[in-house]
């Protein structure tokens, strides 16, 4: 008896996660021999490549900016002094820190700010 009972929850448990996929949607298709396949829909990302490309670049130019704006010496002393904080500041200064796309960017927008 007991092994019956456990492969009904088990057949109760595939169900319920069938049917949480189905409630999410489903699309239904005719294959050549005429028989209906119903099949959840696939969940998509919300953030395509395209749109992760476009925040990357965002955030290098936004980078540049402040290199140019303040200067690369005041702007590696800032990083440093990040470096030397909490746990959030450290990771902060990991990604702030001078990479050679905001460098070549910094050095393109000095003329242009000062």
């Amino acid at each position: 008896m007991t092994v019956q009972h456990k492969e009904f929850h088990g057949r109760v448990a595939r169900l319920q996660t069938k049917h949480a996929a189905f409630s999410r949607g489903y699309t239904a298709r005719v294959q050549s021999d005429g028989l209906i396949i119903v099949e959840p829909r696939r969940l998509r990302s919300r953030v395509s490549g395209r749109v992760f490309l476009l925040i990357l670049t965002g955030f290098l130019i936004f980078k540049a900016f402040l290199m140019a704006a303040v200067g690369f010496s005041s702007y590696d002393e800032r990083v440093n002094k990040l470096a030397s904080g909490t746990m959030i500041e450290k990771l902060g200064a990991v990604l702030m820190q001078a990479d050679p796309v905001s460098t070549w960017g910094a050095q393109k927008m000095g003329p242009i700010l000062r």
